[in-house]
């Protein structure tokens, strides 16, 4: 199977694709559709429970989003990453940024430190940095600031309103607004979240 990414995806390595879980599966549009509707049943699931941001600022229940969202396609699903990608932490300190986060994240909402907004761009912005997984990084990262946005009485950001995944204007504009993140100028992600 040939992969072509899009600007800012994180490409799979060969030793992560053998852990392929269907078959039948050939070209990467039939990956696209197959985790798509893992994720889609995932969201049903997590859906349907009432949570509190402290449960979810958690490492296990970090892992445990991934792993519903790609349980059905990769053996990996819910397991950190081995490798080290072309973005992210060392693969030493994956526990550790992502426990640091979920504390500082926990003290945000509780001290009002930030606007509900900045809080979950900011928790979305550090766990695509972290790059806690082999794959499905920003679909996990904006899913479950999504359910972290919920469990403090937020809407969910409309991430520009499209599929993310593919090439466009709109992705281009979410990835420039995750390397202005990246420079502590959080206004273009900001902006982005809710168009």
């Amino acid at each position: 199977m040939k992969f072509d990414y899009p600007e800012g995806a994180t490409p799979i390595d060969d030793d992560e694709l053998v852990d392929l879980i269907p078959g039948h599966i050939t070209l990467q549009s039939e990956l696209n559709e197959w985790e798509q509707t893992n994720i889609l049943e995932a969201i049903k699931i997590l859906d349907t429970k009432e949570i509190s941001y402290s449960e979810i600022l958690t490492f296990n229940y970090i892992l445990k989003v991934h792993f519903l969202m790609f349980d059905k396609t990769w053996k990996w699903a819910g397991k950190t990453r081995k490798t080290m990608k072309n973005i992210g932490v060392d693969v030493s300190q994956i526990f550790e940024q992502t426990k640091y986060l979920c504390d500082d994240v926990k003290y945000w909402i509780e001290n009002k430190t930030y606007s509900n907004d900045e809080i979950g761009t900011r928790f979305h912005h550090s766990l695509v940095k972290i790059h806690l997984f082999p794959n499905g990084n920003g679909r996990h990262a904006r899913l479950i600031t999504d359910i972290l946005m919920r469990s403090i009485g937020e809407k969910i950001f409309t991430w520009g309103n499209i599929d993310l995944y593919h090439e466009g204007e709109i992705r281009c504009k979410y990835i420039t607004a995750l390397k202005e993140a990246d420079k502590n100028n959080y206004n273009p992600l900001i902006e982005f979240i809710r168009l």
